[in-house]
């Protein structure tokens, strides 16, 4: 059986009665959601026997100058299918989201990752420390305003 992207339709009806107030809108294979809300909806999306996302693909940042969006990128091997769920961060200062890290433990050098050269700070990570730059580092190198 091949694995399949759930519907962002379908998601997000299983999120908004799982983990009330947390969903913001949905695209096609997309579910975006409220950033104070990502490590609730990261949970239920790991304990719903019929969601079943046990594994952590993927966490990435993309800067479009006026906000950030954090993106995850999931997959139930048991029930073969995959899904994105995606963030927004506005400005340019202070970005924070919530870590998933007690949710997924690959979380862990992802998200130091992101925090490195993105500059989005994943609260309560055990660790938020650089991973590839050296502490001390002025800046975060992949953001569009870094010189």
């Amino acid at each position: 059986m091949p694995v399949q992207a759930l519907t962002g339709a379908e998601l997000a009806e299983r999120l908004s009665a799982g983990v009330p107030a947390s969903v913001e809108r949905w695209e096609e294979e997309v579910v975006w959601v409220d950033p104070s809300k990502v490590e609730d909806v990261a949970r239920f999306l790991r304990d719903d026997s019929s969601l079943d996302f046990q594994f952590l693909n993927a966490i990435s940042a993309i800067d479009f100058i006026e906000y950030f969006d954090v993106v995850y990128h999931l997959t139930s091997f048991r029930l073969q299918h995959t899904a994105v769920i995606k963030t927004r961060l506005h400005g340019r200062e202070s970005l924070a989201v919530p870590s998933v890290y007690h949710v997924w433990r690959g979380a862990d050098f992802q998200e130091r990752e992101v925090w490195d050269l993105m500059g989005v700070d994943f609260q309560g990570h055990p660790n938020m420390k650089r991973i590839m730059l050296w502490e001390g580092f002025e800046g975060h190198p992949l953001r569009k305003d870094f010189l």
